[in-house]
């Protein structure tokens, strides 16, 4: 009797395993990499990593430690108090039960606690900082320093030793030298797979002074301001969008949204991304803006602006905003005969485009990648990796 109990009960295991819930899967967005090369020999350098968490209800976020490296010196930070957050280190087999789909069982992985859970179409935003020793990605030959690493995150900066000068690059970047003298090569790789970075560095023995045009030089691979349009009928010239900026100034509480001249803005509506907030906000135009001692230049009667209003950034951290709109702007979107035209300028790295349900794709003077959502709508996502303004035309007929 006691046998058959026992046969009846491994019978029932694997369909009581079934039953247990799967952990929806870890995503992320917006990760950017820099990485400090210490001492030429060492072949160790330092690993400043920002992403932010976005499952919806997530209370840890896993980063693999890469197969190779040897990872010390670990610290974890909230972004948005600046605070340190608790981690520990997990093999494959508990990241994958926490929602890294095809987590190798053999890896390892820091396990953060996050702050707080993720809010619902919200993010929690972290910040790893390790060492990391690869002799095979950093080494030394010769006099010479090579850096050579497949780097999967889309946005990446390596900052020479001091006293390093950068004497090949294979990858387009920016070369921008900071207050200390050393030289960084920042890039944003807009393409589906890894880039096959390959940097030298020689000793220039020393550090060269500041340059003159430092203000005018801006390290675009880590700006996170990102832009989304959703198109409606172009016979209404209107379009939703939200825009995602991140603010970290000490003790700012406004966010000043100056609308465009020609366009007109209706619904406005944030909120606090780190924790799910609806944020207040007000409509303030001409006069009433040089009344209220906002820092708008150039005001004139028809000058619009959207002030939301959030709690002062504390020293340290930081706010993630999401502030919403709709638009109505006829000289720039709208129909010629039959054939949608949406021709404006994008300044910020990542603008996103949705056409209209029911229209397809003819023409984009700028290149993007193209998708289609589960609404069917078309998407264009444009990367621009330059400091400068694109001026993207898009073209459509309807759907037949």
């Amino acid at each position: 009797m006691l046998e058959t109990r026992i046969l009846a009960f491994i019978a029932l295991l694997p369909a009581v395993a079934s039953s247990q819930p799967t952990p929806p899967r870890q995503t992320d967005a917006d990760a950017y990499t820099r990485y400090e090369l210490l001492a030429p020999g060492s072949g160790k350098f330092r690993i400043i990593y920002e992403v932010t968490a976005t499952t919806p209800g997530a209370t840890h976020y896993y980063n693999p430690i890469r197969a190779g490296s040897i990872a010390t010196d670990e610290s974890v930070f909230d972004r948005r108090t600046g605070r340190p957050l608790r981690f520990d280190e997990v093999g494959g087999a508990v990241a994958r039960a926490g929602g890294v789909r095809g987590a190798d069982t053999t890896g390892r992985y820091i396990r953060v606690t996050l702050a707080r859970p993720v809010p619902a179409d919200g993010e929690g935003r972290i910040l790893i900082l390790k060492t990391y020793e690869d002799r095979a990605s950093y080494l030394l030959r010769g006099d010479t320093i090579v850096f050579t690493r497949p780097l999967g995150i889309k946005r990446n900066a390596v900052a020479l030793p001091v006293g390093y000068e950068l004497v090949a690059s294979n990858y387009p970047s920016q070369v921008l030298q900071e207050a200390d003298g050393r030289i960084v090569v920042s890039f944003w790789n807009s393409t589906p797979a890894e880039a096959p970075l390959t940097l030298r560095a020689l000793p220039r023995g020393a550090t060269a002074a500041p340059s003159s045009v430092a203000s005018r030089l801006d390290e675009r691979a880590h700006q996170d301001r990102e832009i989304i349009y959703f198109l409606q009928q172009p016979e209404t010239h209107a379009f939703d969008l939200y825009h995602d900026y991140t603010e970290s100034r000490a003790g700012t509480g406004t966010y000043l949204n100056v609308v465009r001249a020609g366009s007109t803005v209706s619904d406005p509506r944030a909120r606090d991304l780190d924790t799910g907030e609806e944020l207040r906000f007000e409509v303030v135009k001409g006069e009433a803006i040089t009344r209220a001692g906002l820092d708008v230049p150039n005001v004139t009667p028809l000058t619009e602006v959207v002030v939301f209003r959030f709690a002062p950034i504390p020293a340290g951290g930081s706010t993630r905003l999401r502030m919403y709109e709709t638009y109505t702007d006829s000289a720039r979107y709208r129909l010629e005969g039959e054939e949608l035209v949406w021709d404006r300028g994008l300044g910020r790295p990542l603008d996103i485009v949705v056409l209209p349900a029911g229209w397809v794709l003819t023409n984009s003077s700028i290149p993007a990648t193209v998708s289609t959502r589960e609404d069917g709508r078309v998407q264009l996502d444009f990367v621009n990796a330059r400091p400068d303004e694109i001026q993207v035309l898009i073209t459509a007929r309807r759907r037949r």
